[in-house]
């Protein structure tokens, strides 16, 4: 049931996309709420923008947005509407984005960057037996030339920037989300249809991180070592680098709904931003907390 959350519903907003290695395109001006976006498209990925706390990047089946956070309006980056998954910034260098995915004519996207926030992105590579569509990537902090993909069942691994990779092993079974530590080289985590777990040598054995082996939807490691993770009949939860301990932070304010990926702002953690899926409805709703995750409301209505 997890994993069909995680499939696509192909929908189509009409766009056009640039061949060639280098992809350009000039910034689109259309917007719309992110209420009436989650109707036409389906979301992979959310960001605070590190340069500029007002801005969240919202990564969908049909490009790069940019949501103002107060009224929950949206902007297409670019007129670029690549499928983008396994979005994730720089941990270090706010400027530099990266995605894999497919691009709107089919087939698959290697490892992409960019460095101007989305309007244009480069293939840095296609990955081992690509091009591959790594729907899970994790960027390492404490070495940001260490990048972590997961495509057809391998956990891949680059360390000069995503240029070349090197298969580690099998991911580990019903892999939904992946994360790096932020202090530990070679700690991850993987939140999966079994559970949550984690590892300390860069993929290659694996084990519980949290005693109750329910399937986790969502793992995400935040700018100073706190990790959170949503587990289902636990809630969102956390706990600090590298104990452990975790704690609720939010077992019942997304009623019936998981948390697919979760974003804190690194000037503020009380502001925390979620996108959560409604299994019974397939329906996917951004909500935003200005208390630590306690209580969440619907993008746009919360007070900032």
């Amino acid at each position: 049931m997890i994993r069909a959350l995680m499939s696509s519903v192909p929908v189509a907003l009409g766009v056009a996309a640039a061949g060639g290695t280098l992809m350009t395109c000039c910034p689109a001006k259309a917007a719309t709420t992110v209420y009436e976006l989650a109707q036409v498209t389906h979301f992979h990925g959310l960001a605070v923008d590190a340069a500029d706390s007002s801005r969240l990047y919202l990564a969908t089946h049909d490009g790069l947005f940019i949501v103002e956070p107060n009224d929950g309006v949206a902007y297409p980056v670019s007129e670029i509407r690549h499928d983008l998954m396994g979005f994730t910034p720089d941990p270090r260098e706010p400027s530099i984005l990266y995605a894999s995915g497919h691009p709107p004519g089919g087939g698959n996207l290697g490892l992409i960057a960019s460095e101007d926030g989305g309007r244009s992105w480069r293939q840095l590579s296609e990955g081992v037996g690509g091009p591959a569509d790594f729907h899970q990537l994790a960027v390492s902090a404490t070495d940001p030339r260490t990048i972590y993909g997961v495509y057809q069942g391998l956990l891949q691994v680059s360390s000069d920037g995503g240029r070349t990779w090197e298969v580690v092993g099998p991911a580990p079974e019903g892999l939904i989300d992946l994360g790096a530590s932020f202090k530990e080289p070679g700690r991850l985590y993987a939140a999966t249809q079994s559970g949550l777990l984690k590892s300390g040598d860069g993929g290659r054995v694996w084990q519980d991180a949290y005693w109750q082996r329910q399937p986790a939807t969502m793992v995400h490691v935040a700018s100073g070592g706190v990790v959170y993770a949503f587990v289902v009949d636990a809630g969102l939860i956390a706990a600090a680098e590298p104990e452990l301990s975790w704690q609720s932070v939010s077992e019942h304010g997304f009623g019936r709904d998981y948390v697919l990926h979760l974003a804190v702002d690194p000037g503020s953690h009380n502001k925390l931003y979620a996108i959560t899926i409604n299994p019974q409805e397939k329906a996917q709703a951004v909500l935003a907390s200005t208390d630590a995750g306690k209580t969440w409301a619907p993008l746009g209505s919360a007070t900032h």
